[in-house]
């Protein structure tokens, strides 16, 4: 793909007037193809300042989300990401509810071999929640590799030193 062609995709990157939704909107979110299909690799998002309401209080939520995921065709462009994650600012819903929609929705528009997504939610009450998702392509390794990895999610727990 040329740069040109690229730069008429993708609308954010370079956007000097870049407009943030203060309410989910997962329309924000724009991919670009990947040019090594052929090979299987890992791409990390470390998300640290993620924030949402709580659905019942209106308190805010704040997380670092960890998204992870194997591409295929397409990839999601990191602009377009940040300004997805902010659309959950004045988003009311479960931290649990949260960590699924995203991984949801990054399915959706980019349809990865393999995804997994963690929140690290910042205690409220005393309790901290950590929710954890994953999907792996249906009928194929990534399924049984998604399998896998949620049944040995969190058997060695991290040492928690951000919280």
């Amino acid at each position: 793909m040329t740069k040109k062609r690229l730069e008429e995709e993708l609308t954010l990157l370079g956007n000097k007037e870049t407009s943030y939704h203060f309410d989910y909107n997962p329309g924000v979110l724009e991919v670009f193809p990947n040019r090594h299909p052929d090979t299987d690799y890992f791409v990390k998002f470390n998300c640290p300042e993620f924030t949402t309401l709580c659905p019942i209080t209106g308190q805010p939520d704040f997380a670092t989300l960890y998204i992870s995921y194997i591409p295929d065709q397409k990839l999601v462009e990191s602009k377009s990401l940040k300004l997805y994650l902010f659309s959950f600012r004045n988003h009311g819903d479960f931290h649990e509810n949260c960590v699924v929609t995203v991984m949801k929705d990054l399915i959706q528009v980019m349809d990865p071999k393999y995804i997994e997504v963690w929140g690290k939610f910042l205690p409220r009450g005393g309790i901290s929640i950590d929710p954890y998702v994953n999907y792996g392509r249906p009928g194929t390794r990534w399924e049984e590799m998604a399998r896998q990895r949620l049944e040995r999610h969190d058997m060695y727990p991290e040492i928690v030193d951000n919280r």
